[in-house]
């Protein structure tokens, strides 16, 4: 039997995760702790980065983001400052050791899509970018792409 998109995706994201999580575990942090430093490093001199906004950008529940979040917290990777608007808010603010780590998993980044992409074209690649765009644009509007009648039907059928 033929793997569908949805398996296919699944199939990448655990081996991506997987190989991150090999090459970053001399560095005692994991895949998605690399790529939330990555987040925060990009943005915080933006203008604080919330625990929400995490939540929004990696698609986590309040409670995945939080373990995520004191785990790094207890790691000294960001610390929680208190917003002067609002002392309920914290921002989170990268430490030293984040700062330290960015280089080491920026590599490991650049090197799993060297991996990722090996052997496929520029437009191929530019391709795939803009089909997973699509469909999580798809995902994220789940009831007008159920509500056509071709797609409802290859759901009943």
């Amino acid at each position: 039997m033929e793997k569908d998109c949805g398996a296919w995706i699944n199939l990448l994201s655990h081996k991506v995760k997987a190989r991150l999580n090999a090459m970053l575990q001399d560095l005692g942090i994991t895949a998605v702790q690399s790529r939330v430093i990555y987040y925060i490093l990009a943005h915080y001199e933006e203008g604080p980065v919330f625990q929400r906004d995490i939540e929004r950008v990696f698609g986590l529940s309040r409670s995945t983001a939080t373990g995520i979040l004191q785990l790094m917290e207890k790691n000294g990777i960001i610390r929680r400052e208190s917003v002067a608007r609002d002392a309920r808010l914290k921002s989170l603010v990268p430490t030293e050791r984040a700062f330290e780590l960015a280089e080491k998993v920026q590599d490991c980044f650049r090197l799993t899509d060297q991996m990722l992409t090996c052997g496929i074209s520029e437009g191929q690649i530019q391709l795939f970018k803009e089909t997973a765009s699509q469909m999580l644009r798809n995902l994220d509007h789940w009831e007008e792409c159920t509500s056509h009648p071709s797609s409802t039907e290859d759901l009943v059928h």
